[in-house]
């Protein structure tokens, strides 16, 4: 997972989480574990992850799956940037 470290810090940048972002690994619990997380800020990650990565994201594309994890989350990422 090559991108990790760029959707920590995606990550850890639009939820405001300083310092705890460092504690993330890829098996990191996301949706239910980080109470920044709702689903206002899921929307504004996934734009982030657009912006930075260019690419777009549909909305069916999207699933609580995606979220589970941070490894989850960064595979979607670099499914999206081979397609």
């Amino acid at each position: 997972m090559q991108h990790l470290e760029a959707v920590k810090d995606i990550l850890g940048d639009v939820l405001g989480l300083g310092d705890r972002k460092q504690a993330l690994t890829a098996d990191s619990a996301l949706l239910g574990n980080i109470p920044e997380l709702d689903s206002m800020a899921v929307v504004n990650v996934i734009t982030a992850l657009e912006e930075y990565f260019d690419f777009s994201v549909d909305d069916d594309e999207i699933s609580a799956q995606t979220f589970e994890t941070l490894g989850s989350l960064t595979r979607f990422v670099e499914q999206k940037l081979i397609h």
